[in-house]
């Protein structure tokens, strides 16, 4: 492991880097099948470093080493609402030979952390490790309880993590009102400015499994109901169909403010000339005007000779909030007669405003480090444990902040090769979450 300064007073930024690195030393590697490494020696880890500053951590597992971790700070405030703090220490899987450097060494190479995690989400993470922990040796308390939650699983939707805590152990957020965690609050460049892009919204999550019935057979006859063929049909006309652009309020809102940016104007029927002003993030935020859905794995037959009764697919659709029964209608009559569909795993969309007052603590400490920068609000068009949490009436929003270099392609880091992450972008982002957690 890093070694860390053994000072009492050591800062957040002075040991985020550090962390980071240990945790992504941990292979947390999710297969989705519940098989592989699990979370529990990461989850150790964090606890131990939890436990090392006098706060009692659990750890609880939901099968055998899928583990997470929780503990409480108690604020001061008695009658002010629990904040919770939280990411997910599993990561996909990396396939080692695509890398230019080892995806679990952490290498720190250029002024940059290497290896799968280190921005979904062990970035994240150390940022709340290691401010906690600086906040309980100088003994600093914040107004409210904060509820600071490592998850298993939230990369296959939670199940084994944020999803089962909450339906297994509500009490662990007794109290919480509001929520942050991972995908939000980075910066980026748009028009030449410094923008930061706060997430207040999130698309539904439908992971539908279509299967085609046909008549089996000899491969050499003649068949006309052939469930392959009836199938690859359907995936074909699905995959091929452009949902129509429609703006949610939050969209709206961030593509109001790129407007005032770059005095450039959204055009539904042109969107590649705004498009072009947001730079790397064009590929987050483009996802979010419509409802997508995209075919992702084929299943069929067992024989080259023999011709399968049935023929599956899987299909990954993203939806606007309300949209689930409209987008699952659309795709029945895209799909046609002798396909059938079922959820493999389903989630709900989320959309709060861009106002009130943890949105202004948070707009407030990213001025703080970062004078002058533009903040906006966006929709993720992918999910995160907020979800979970929303099954217990808790607001949550993407807050993980990092300053970038515009250079950086960072929506590209998210489940790609060669992820990594600038050291002084996790010490800001340390510097910015002490002003919030401390002040808000």
């Amino acid at each position: 492991m890093t070694d860390r300064p053994a000072e009492t007073h050591v800062a957040a930024e002075d040991e985020v880097v550090g962390i980071c690195q240990d945790l992504i030393r941990f292979d947390t590697s999710n297969y989705g099948t519940n098989e592989g490494p699990g979370e529990r020696a990461a989850a150790e880890f964090a606890a131990g470093l939890l436990a090392e500053v006098g706060l009692e951590p659990e750890i609880f597992e939901s099968a055998p080493g899928r583990a997470s971790v929780v503990v409480r700070v108690e604020g001061t405030d008695p009658s002010a609402r629990a904040l919770v703090v939280h990411g997910h220490l599993d990561v996909v899987p990396a396939q080692k030979e695509d890398w230019s450097v080892d995806p679990f060494s952490a290498e720190l190479k250029d002024g940059l952390v290497w290896g799968r995690g280190a921005v979904d989400m062990k970035d994240m993470d150390a940022m709340i490790l290691s401010v906690t922990r600086e906040m309980q040796r100088t003994g600093t308390r914040p107004k409210r309880d904060l509820v600071i939650a490592l998850f298993a699983d939230e990369e296959a939707g939670g199940a084994y993590g944020a999803r089962w805590a909450v339906d297994n152990r509500p009490e662990l957020f007794e109290g919480a009102a509001e929520a942050i965690s991972e995908v939000g609050g980075f910066s980026a460049e748009i028009g030449g400015k410094r923008t930061y892009m706060l997430q207040t919204a999130e698309k539904g999550l439908g992971w539908l499994r279509m299967t085609a019935s046909g008549r089996a057979g000899h491969g050499s006859q003649v068949n006309d109901d052939n469930a392959v063929t009836r199938l690859a049909r359907a995936v074909a006309r699905i995959g091929d169909y452009r949902w129509p652009i429609e703006l949610t309020d939050t969209t709206r809102r961030f593509l109001d403010g790129v407007t005032e940016i770059t005095g450039i104007e959204f055009d539904p029927e042109n969107p590649d000339v705004l498009f072009k002003e947001l730079g790397t993030v064009a590929r987050f935020v483009g996802a979010t005007l419509q409802n997508t859905s995209n075919p992702t794995v084929l299943k069929a037959g067992y024989k080259d000779n023999v011709v399968p009764g049935s023929a599956e697919a899987r299909i990954d659709t993203r939806t606007l909030p309300g949209q689930d029964e409209l987008v699952l209608a659309k795709l029945k009559e895209l799909a046609g007669d002798g396909i059938d569909f079922s959820y493999v795993h389903q989630d709900v969309s989320l959309e709060t405003a861009f106002e009130g007052p943890l949105v202004d603590a948070m707009v407030g400490a990213l001025h703080a480090e970062d004078p002058g920068a533009a903040v906006l609000p966006y929709t993720l068009s992918g999910g995160t444990d907020n979800k979970s949490l929303s099954r217990l009436g808790i607001t949550g929003y993407g807050f993980a902040p990092l300053q970038l270099p515009g250079d950086l392609d960072f929506p590209a880091m998210f489940h790609g090769v060669d992820e990594r992450v600038p050291a002084e972008s996790l010490k800001f982002g340390a510097r910015v979450l002490r002003r919030l957690l401390t002040t808000y």
